[in-house]
């Protein structure tokens, strides 16, 4: 099982602490830059803006800055020994561009904070791509969460304070996605697909970007992660691909043997692709035959509402026939 993290005992971050704002994916706005700062700065948090974060690229409009400069943003964040988190204003496309110009070891030897816990990073969608590269390089927990200078920060009445909690808040013990009474919110759509139960690491994230990732340095062992880790709960999710897209993009997973490790598949959002249902039943098509627990609509990703999942700790999913799935935060041992 995963090195416990730090984090499950105590909270990730405290008013004063210093966060770096980077957009190492697409460009910004002005306004929604600084409504990002306004959001970080109203939960007690100094921020400190990336050098480029207002570049855009000469040439691929769809880039916030070159390589070099979002690049140079990232590392700069992380080995700063004042940063005690690096939080990215948005997604997009780019961030897997970055990997293999950064050099590792320096952000290796660059990972703790004064206080001697690890640095933390945040993001989803394209910053899955991070996600996958901290866990394989560095071994850190990292939070797959709404991004500050995206729609739900403006738009939705729950996300603002659901992100805020799992930064300001230990995670052990603490249940994933919203209440099941509150109808208007993401977790109250759950259901049990393949019901079990199972323990494991929570890895995964957006479905297109760890398919771009397989035969990467960064995805090189998932055949071997379970010997070396033990077993993963893994969620995937995605936004604006057609079913045929997902069906191809579920191969490449499936024949790269990035199921291995699984325990258990948690399924999110599935934002402007097919119908719910025909995903569904695509997952059921290919991980059916697994014998695992598989559990749907549990939000995370590109929901309008879309909860926070902390990778790399490790969790507990209870999925009984009829009943809607929890799944939660292992306890560090000893704590209450």
């Amino acid at each position: 099982m995963s090195k416990s993290s730090p984090y499950l005992e105590t909270a990730p971050l405290a008013a004063g602490d210093t966060v770096r704002l980077i957009a190492p994916s697409g460009p910004t706005d002005e306004e929604s830059l600084q409504r990002a700062i306004a959001q970080l700065e109203s939960w007690g948090l100094r921020v400190v803006p990336g050098e480029h974060i207002r570049a855009r690229h000469p040439r691929v409009k769809y880039l916030a800055g070159t390589d070099a400069e979002r690049r140079a943003d990232l590392v700069d964040a992380w080995c700063d020994p004042d940063t005690d988190a690096v939080i990215a204003l948005r997604g997009g496309f780019g961030a897997m561009r970055l990997l293999d110009g950064i050099d590792f070891d320096l952000v290796r030897r660059h990972m703790l904070r004064r206080d001697g816990r690890p640095k933390l990073l945040t993001g989803s969608s394209d910053i899955t791509a991070f996600h996958q590269a901290w866990d394989h390089h560095l071994g850190v927990a990292t939070l797959f969460c709404p991004m500050v200078g995206n729609d739900p920060f403006k738009n939705s009445t729950v996300v603002p304070d659901e992100v805020a909690s799992w930064l300001v808040h230990p995670w052990g013990g603490r249940e994933l996605g919203f209440p099941a009474e509150d109808a208007a919110r993401p977790l109250s759509r759950a259901q049990t697909l393949v019901p079990g139960s199972a323990k494991g690491r929570l890895g995964g994230g957006n479905l297109s970007l760890i398919a771009a990732g397989m035969g990467s340095p960064e995805l090189s062992d998932v055949r071997e992660r379970r010997d070396r880790r033990g077993p993963s709960i893994l969620m995937l999710e995605d936004v604006d691909e057609e079913l045929y897209r997902l069906d191809n993009l579920m191969v490449q997973l499936v024949r790269g043997g990035w199921f291995t490790s699984a325990d258990a598949v948690v399924l999110g959002s599935w934002e402007d692709c097919a119908p719910v249902h025909e995903v569904e039943a695509l997952m059921i098509d290919y991980l059916g035959g697994l014998g695992i627990p598989i559990v749907s609509e549990m939000g995370f990703g590109h929901d309008p509402d879309a909860p926070s999942a902390p990778l790399g700790v490790d969790v507990t999913l209870e999925a009984e026939p009829g009943e809607r799935p929890r799944l939660w935060v292992d306890r560090a041992a000893g704590q209450a």
